[in-house]
């Protein structure tokens, strides 16, 4: 029989059976509709803040399924899928009887069949409805299926789930999970060679696999740019250029960042497939990396969390709640970014903000370091020994225990817990606990993520903490925003934090930072700040056992340090210094305020009770607070030393509203020239001070 015979029967066999397809689909549509793509049954996904892959599920059957889109596929990919798969796909109705002529008609020449006729929306039907026989019966089926698809689905909708049912080896389906396990990356990238094999692969997924045949894919992709060639989607030299391309693969895991995170988002909402963060996917893998090299270098049962905030928003960037969510050893899936654990000396800056806020002293004035008794405390410092006299600054980048909890019962610990509060910390206090002078060396129970929080309000131009969020986790149900301490005080605080010098081999940051050690080396922490970002770090063992020779100072301090360096952020400046805000010498501080004098401190029984002290301004101070011709003066702040609260003011003889038991306030002149204030306390004892207000 002659070709052209034969291709005219071929050609009529076709039309029938698209006939036949299009009179069944027609027929028995209402009473046989066909089966449609379930969205439920797909892998579900964390994403960060920008969409970037996170975290993928597998779905119940354990494939990786991931929803394509055509706005996410290179559309190079898309041109060669058409030309190769089914070039008439966007003007035929499920059916391309001319694909199918040419398909019969290559069977009855070859014997064998060269090419199958199906288009792509036959080829989802087959997807959708899959049967392991192909006989003429399935065949018609698939037709069929075809045609109701196209009367039900357009034809991006077609094709968005051919790319994302097609099989391409092993357990992953769609173009997404293809394009990350084979080349780790999404499909919007890929490079000519990438895009045919992904054109080649579901015609015979595990055949083709690049992983395991590298030279039949080759073959495979090479096949498909000849076609294309011969279209003239591509240039024949690209052809021979991909030919000789190295085709070995090697097959990647699917994202599994953020662990802790991704695992609460799905079991919050398990029936949600699109689960997004505020975290940054950059940041994130680059703490992670940070948390796992720590780890090993350190006890192999000790585990590390991190996180990142943005204090501006309250963002947070990255958290890492363990090194490897897998490990046992570690007790990984224990996310221990929130869990509350002793704190140490990390709380020792806001304590020293109180004092300097309350003008208790200046981070120049001298402060006692020896033995103390406060009511039958007796802290001592870390190393068990006293340095005598040292400076306020030179205490807290030390890190002495002694002169922290002398400023504290100055200030007193409710000021302590009332910031926590402002700061929207949730703490913790031992069980039958109060909060007494220890919470100032970590009698307290504190979260990382709140830690960090609270160092926001030290970070933040404005001094108010974040409200930090993550996306998944609920917010402080807190509301309001508070300031943690005036802009004065923050400004001492950070100035004598980024003192600090750096730990071994880090890199010189411009940093901010503290670390703290908990009682019996459970905890090393170590949080910094620069001018927009802080970071938090916990090491310790999550059963709670100590880890001997631990300290924030040798394990915290090179992982926040190297955070900071990998984390991927710009770094940002401090800002300048706020009025009235300036380092002072020893010399140059009102004598009342070179060595601190505790208000009343215990020693051996005896009470000490020094009377008021108006410690700023100084007496005799011309002080400019215009703020040009039209405009009121600014307020000057009022600083006290000694006396019993609560405080009456006076300016000029005249009393001020209302009584303060605060040890710092503001006070507005009437205008320039000579003013007169005077502070009575509650036992009836009095300080004066002149000033010249400009």
């Amino acid at each position: 029989m002659s070709k052209k015979r034969l291709a005219g029967y071929g050609i009529a066999g076709a039309l029938a059976l698209a006939a036949a397809a299009v009179w069944a689909a027609v027929v028995l549509d209402r009473i046989y509709p066909p089966p449609l793509p379930d969205g439920r049954n797909l892998s579900a996904e964390v994403t960060d803040r920008d969409g970037a892959l996170l975290r993928v599920f597998a779905t119940r059957e354990g494939r990786w399924r991931l929803k394509a889109s055509l706005e996410t596929v290179d559309p190079a990919f898309l041109s060669l899928l058409i030309a190769y798969e089914d070039k008439r796909f966007h003007t035929h109705h499920g059916v391309d009887p001319l694909a199918l002529g040419r398909a019969l008609w290559q069977l009855a020449v070859h014997r064998r069949v060269v090419s199958g006729g199906s288009t792509l929306t036959m080829q989802l039907a087959r997807l959708l409805e899959p049967r392991p026989q192909r006989t003429i019966g399935a065949k018609l089926l698939q037709m069929a299926r075809a045609v109701q698809l196209e009367r039900r689905l357009s034809k991006d909708e077609i094709l968005e789930w051919y790319l994302t049912l097609a099989p391409y080896g092993g357990n992953l389906e769609g173009i997404r999970a293809a394009s990350l396990a084979y080349f780790g990356k999404g499909p919007d990238r890929l490079r000519l060679a990438e895009a045919a094999l992904l054109v080649a692969l579901p015609q015979s997924p595990e055949r083709r696999r690049p992983d395991r045949f590298a030279k039949t894919a080759r073959a495979a992709s090479l096949r498909v740019l000849e076609r294309a060639a011969a279209s003239g989607l591509v240039d024949a030299g690209e052809v021979q250029r991909v030919a000789g391309l190295d085709f070995t693969a090697v097959r990647r895991p699917m994202p599994a960042l953020a662990a802790h995170l991704a695992q609460r988002a799905r079991q919050n909402e398990p029936g949600r497939l699109l689960h997004n963060t505020r975290l940054k996917r950059e940041v994130q893998a680059g703490l992670e990396a940070v948390a796992r090299d720590a780890a090993e270098r350190l006890n192999g049962r000790v585990s590390v969390a991190m996180i990142v905030a943005d204090s501006r928003d309250g963002s947070i960037l990255a958290q890492v709640g363990s090194p490897d969510f897998f490990n046992g050893r570690r007790a990984g899936w224990i996310d221990m970014s929130i869990a509350r654990r002793s704190p140490g000396s990390t709380l020792k800056p806001f304590i020293y903000g109180l004092a300097f806020q309350e003008g208790l002293v200046f981070p120049e004035t001298l402060i006692a370091d020896r033995p103390a008794d406060f009511g039958g405390y007796r802290p001592r410092n870390f190393d068990m020994t006293f340095r005598g006299d040292v400076s306020v600054r030179a205490a807290l980048q030390m890190s002495l225990n002694v002169p922290a909890i002398r400023l504290l019962h100055g200030v007193g610990p409710a000021q302590l817990t009332a910031l926590l509060r402002r700061g929207r910390v949730d703490y913790t206090l031992p069980v039958g606990g109060r909060g007494g002078l220890s919470i100032g060396l970590g009698g307290i129970g504190i979260s990382l993520r709140d830690l960090v929080q609270l160092y926001t309000g030290l970070a933040a131009a404005d001094g108010r903490p974040a409200r930090l969020t993550n996306g998944v986790d609920p917010p402080p149900d807190r509301e309001g925003r508070h300031q943690l301490l005036d802009r004065a005080a923050r400004w001492h605080v950070t100035d004598i934090l980024r003192g600090i010098a750096e730990p071994a081999g880090a890199p010189a940051l411009d940093v901010a930072y503290k670390t703290g050690t908990s009682y019996g080396y459970r905890d090393a922490w170590s949080v910094g700040y620069d001018g927009r970002y802080v970071i938090g770090v916990w090491i310790g063992r999550a059963d709670n056992t100590a880890v001997p020779g631990m300290t924030g100072q040798s394990a915290a301090a090179p992982a926040l340090f190297e955070a900071f360096s990998r984390s991927g952020l710009e770094a940002a400046s401090f800002g300048p210094a706020p009025p009235g805000a300036v380092r002072l010498a020893h010399r140059e501080l009102p004598a009342p305020m070179r060595r601190y004098q505790p208000v009343e401190e215990v020693f051996g029984g005896v009470s000490r009770d020094a009377p008021p002290h108006i410690a700023y301004p100084p007496a005799g101070a011309r002080i400019a607070l215009s703020n040009g011709a039209d405009r009121a003066p600014s307020p000057l702040v009022l600083k006290l030393q000694g006396g019993r609260p609560p405080f009456r003011w006076l300016a000029n003889g005249k009393p001020l509203e209302k009584r303060f038991r605060r040890r710092q306030m503001h006070w507005t002149p009437d205008g320039p020239g000579h003013a007169s204030l005077m502070v009575i306390d509650a036992a009836g004892r009095a300080a004066s001070i002149d000033v010249f207000v400009e």
